[in-house]
């Protein structure tokens, strides 16, 4: 398969991508270096990417950004850096990238555990979570040319326990095999509309 992974240079995506390496095409996309760049809160950038790269088999995000802080503290512009970045980035992808993928290929998109078990400062990257969610399965509805489309939710990742442990007091870290094993299963499987969580019942 040929594969766009978005986000490729990140925790997960440098983990998610050296695997399917092993036995397909990858072609990474991320803001600052890669076989191609993009800003996918930039609709205009989205489509100039896939204008470099044409169609592919498989499109998978690992990217997007959100605002963490205490509720009190968020303003109006601090909720569009989610909604411009994390939700819409990730359904323009889609909304664009469906005339480039090709008939019975994949989209999978990125969430995480905040959706159904928030901590701390995670308003705003909670919200985008769930909206996503919510998106993912309407979606799947509607996708042409046998299409599919999932999202994976990991928890918190053992390749970033020591960068966020401290807002997951008593979280289980998440074996990066297994988050893997979650896109695997979204671009390699059958299933659609799907909320591939890979996290413990918190």
């Amino acid at each position: 398969m040929r594969i766009l992974l978005v986000g490729g240079n990140g925790t997960i995506g440098k983990k998610v991508s050296k695997h399917f390496e092993k036995k397909h095409e990858v072609i990474i996309a991320a803001r600052k270096a890669g076989d191609v760049l993009v800003d996918i809160a930039d609709s205009s950038s989205i489509e100039s990417m896939f204008g470099k790269i044409g169609t592919v088999d498989a499109i998978v995000c690992i990217a997007g950004e959100a605002k963490w802080a205490p509720f009190n503290e968020l303003n109006e512009e601090d909720f569009y850096i989610g909604l411009r970045s994390k939700l819409m980035g990730q359904v323009n992808l889609v909304r664009i990238g469906q005339d480039y993928l090709n008939i019975g290929g994949s989209f999978t998109l990125t969430t995480g555990i905040l959706a159904d078990h928030p901590v701390m400062m995670t308003v705003s990257a909670a919200m985008v979570n769930g909206g996503i969610h919510s998106f993912v399965k309407a979606v799947s509805l509607e996708l042409e040319k046998g299409q599919r489309i999932n999202v994976v939710s990991p928890g918190l990742v053992e390749d970033a326990v020591e960068k966020y442990e401290a807002y997951f007091p008593g979280h289980n870290p998440i074996p990066m095999r297994k988050v893997i094993n979650g896109y695997v299963k979204s671009v390699e499987g059958k299933g659609t509309g799907e909320i591939i969580r890979m996290y413990d019942n918190q």
